[in-house]
């Protein structure tokens, strides 16, 4: 009987248990929710100031930044609580090396399989972080694949989709992505070339299309389109058969191929108007097959 009431004595009590351990998971638990707190309080001031202030592309740029943030979010929770859990177990007496062991040679494997999805991953991040392009930007993307152009119609973590100008729909992971050419942001340049014959003065052509830009300039209807010019650079080139008269203009990103348009017709229509003449290419011939 003495036996039993020392062996009873003993062994530890669920009180004991909670002396020894409970506390410390409760402190665990309560440290990584005030982590967890402290962490989501920090990215959303990060949150607020990458957005920066209000501008015409507040829409795009919100949804940018929440993207950045949700991940990084997302990420931070993740290491928080994947810490806290392990020391939780460590309590329980369970030998954390052999877990780490399995984890780390799984880790492994996957890390191997999905190399390519955290490499995409990476780079998505990056590139919304740094802002390098965004949703209805006309870009050229320089890739693994070779060279992919037109507008960006959605953007992720993993991929960049872009409508190319004949209506293809290109999927390119970021991870492939090695130059990022973005014609939409700050300010494109118009150039037209103006092939004039060599039997023309080219100080009169210069003098025509000055008078041209001049009234260009005055136009309310290309007065949004244009920053700065066009301007008559000069000779650029010498053809076959003409001389090539280029002509610049700084415009707004969205209009330097209506601008291009716009001049050309303009161009034309004042230099046959003022007897200037331009060079006729004649036609291929056409090979017929013998009868």
């Amino acid at each position: 009987m003495f036996v039993l009431a020392q062996q009873v004595t003993s062994d530890p009590t669920f009180g004991d248990w909670m002396r020894n351990h409970g506390i410390r998971i409760l402190a665990v638990i309560a440290v990584a929710l005030l982590v967890t707190l402290i962490a989501r309080v920090a990215v959303h001031r990060f949150e607020r100031k990458l957005a920066g202030p209000a501008d015409a592309t507040q829409t795009i740029g919100l949804r940018r930044v929440a993207t950045i943030t949700h991940a990084l979010s997302t990420s931070v929770v993740v290491v928080i609580w994947t810490i806290a859990f392990l020391l939780v177990i460590d309590q329980f007496d369970v030998k954390l090396a052999p877990f780490l062991a399995s984890a780390g040679i799984v880790g492994v494997a996957l890390g191997f399989g999905a190399q390519s999805l955290v490499r995409d991953g990476l780079s998505g991040f990056f590139i919304l972080l740094e802002n390098q392009l965004g949703v209805g930007d006309t870009v050229d993307l320089q890739t693994t694949g070779g060279t992919v152009s037109g507008k960006v119609e959605a953007l992720t973590l993993r991929v960049t989709m872009v409508r190319a100008f004949d209506g293809t729909l290109h999927t390119v992971p970021n991870g492939n992505i090695n130059v990022v050419s973005n014609r939409s942001r700050g300010w494109a340049r118009a150039i037209v070339d103006v092939r004039v014959t060599y039997t023309e003065d080219v100080d009169r052509v210069r003098e025509v299309l000055d008078e041209l830009f001049d009234e260009v300039r005055l136009d309310p209807s290309l007065g949004d389109w244009i920053r700065e010019g066009p301007t008559v650079l000069g000779v650029d080139s010498f053809g076959a058969d003409a001389k090539i008269v280029r002509i610049v203009a700084d415009t707004r990103t969205s209009k330097r191929m209506d601008v291009e348009r716009r001049l050309r017709e303009m161009i034309a229509k004042r230099l046959g108007e003022r007897g200037i003449h331009l060079p006729v290419t004649a036609p291929p011939p056409v090979v017929r097959p013998p009868a």
